[in-house]
């Protein structure tokens, strides 16, 4: 049931990947051993125009790439440094960008605070 929403920062002149999405939901599925149709991905393009830093200018050689990660239960401790390595390894791959330039959040559990299709996550 993750739900992962992929914002990537990039000039409005830059092409879309084709199948982006795809090649996203399919390498976090691997990272995080999801089976097949259990792991949604959303990705969204902001253009640069929309996207500043405090102070400076963005580096347009190292734009950001912002997950956000909604799981049932969020993994925790030595468990959750594995993950966010591993998914920030392949978000960069996937995206072509240095792995520093990926930035990863973990919602709270959805256990509780999320329905599909009118029944809440248990």
């Amino acid at each position: 049931m993750p739900i992962v929403t992929i914002e990537v920062v990039a000039p409005a002149d830059s092409a879309a990947v084709p199948g982006l999405a795809q090649l996203l939901a399919d390498a976090v599925g691997l990272v995080i051993n999801s089976p097949p149709g259990q792991t949604w991905v959303r990705v969204r393009a902001v253009p640069l125009a929309q996207y500043a830093e405090n102070l400076t200018t963005p580096d347009p050689a190292n734009l950001p790439v912002f997950v956000t990660i909604l799981k049932r239960h969020p993994p925790q401790g030595a468990e959750l440094e594995l993950e966010v390595t591993a998914l920030t390894r392949a978000v960069a791959k996937v995206i072509v960008r240095p792995s520093h330039c990926v930035h990863i959040e973990y919602a709270p559990a959805a256990l509780g605070r999320l329905s599909f299709g009118g029944t809440l996550v248990q």
